[in-house]
């Protein structure tokens, strides 16, 4: 049984994803579970090896360590365009020659969008005739052929039972670039992943990556979904609303200790002497459960961290 935290190295983890891979980190290792860190550089644009050594050097200050050698999804694209072809061979998908401004004024259209999950089918069926036009104006990206009366459940650890779901899913960009939700699935079927615990704006997605575990023969995850860290406007967190990373606070003089103190006192921890060793042994799912679905302001940990 393992638990994960996967993020993207497209710049230095903020206090908010630092919360969510400490709890994703308590939620494995309170009851015996192995733990991983993936790196999720499929767009080698926007990544980079010093974000992720940077990403990497903050999660072991706060404590979380991992039990295997890290693995990097720039490293796996083989296997997430095998998984692809089974599903095109299935019939399970279609090509879409969308753009994004196409898709973004589609949905603002008085009658659109056509299909839940924010697409609004387009392109699920184009004649080939017409398939073959759009296709000599931009290459397409593949996107799952979802039935839009399929509704799915998850039981969500945190969240609880929550229906929805999967949409067009893209499963792999008009660049050839896998889409993050099928690349996710794959991985964590591979590493043995049960439980996986992230932020909230991730809900959504976890009906799209359900559909795509029972289509391509793979075991089900346990979801923990916990409310994020938000700025003075509600949004989540971001570098315009300060102080926000690790380094930042350190910079300021702010201590991984009482780093550390005020995230476990964000899940629920009233004493502020224990650290991570006793932090595992005290964890209970049930504590995080009981502090309801609000966002968590940064303003308030701001406050308890100076």
């Amino acid at each position: 049984m393992t638990g994960r935290f996967a993020p993207s190295p497209t710049g230095d983890l903020h206090v908010g994803n630092l919360r969510t891979a400490m709890l994703a980190w308590l939620t494995a290792r309170s009851v015996g579970e192995g733990f991983l860190v993936r790196v999720e550089d499929l767009d080698r644009v926007t990544a980079s090896v010093d974000h992720e050594r940077r990403q990497l050097d903050d999660l072991r200050a706060i404590g979380v360590d991992w039990d295997r050698p890290i693995l990097r999804q720039s490293e796996r694209f083989a296997r997430y365009h095998a998984a692809l072809d089974r599903l095109i061979d299935a019939g399970l998908t279609y090509e879409c020659y969308c753009s994004r401004r196409e898709i973004r004024e589609a949905t603002a259209a008085p009658h659109g969008p056509g299909l839940e999950g924010g697409y609004p089918g387009t392109c699920r069926d184009l004649s080939d005739s017409e398939r073959r036009r759009r296709r000599a104006e931009r290459p397409p990206a593949v996107r799952l052929r979802a039935d839009p009366a399929v509704r799915l459940r998850i039981d969500d650890l945190l969240a609880g039972p929550t229906d929805g779901t999967p949409g067009d899913l893209v499963l792999r960009r008009n660049d050839g670039v896998p889409a993050y939700h099928l690349a996710v699935v794959v991985d964590d079927a591979a590493q043995g992943v049960t439980t996986v615990v992230r932020g909230d704006d991730l809900l959504p997605s976890c009906f799209g990556q359900l559909a795509l575990q029972q289509l391509l023969g793979l075991p089900a995850v346990a979801y923990a979904h916990v409310p994020l860290v938000v700025g003075p406007t509600g949004q989540r967190l971001a570098k315009r609303d300060g102080a926000v990373t690790r380094r930042d606070l350190v910079a300021a003089g702010v201590s991984d200790e009482r780093l550390v103190t005020v995230l476990a006192g964000s899940l629920g921890f009233t004493d502020p002497t224990m650290g991570p060793p006793e932090l595992v042994e005290r964890f209970d799912l049930d504590t995080v459960r009981r502090l309801g679905r609000a966002p968590v302001q940064w303003v308030d940990l701001q406050r308890s961290l100076t």
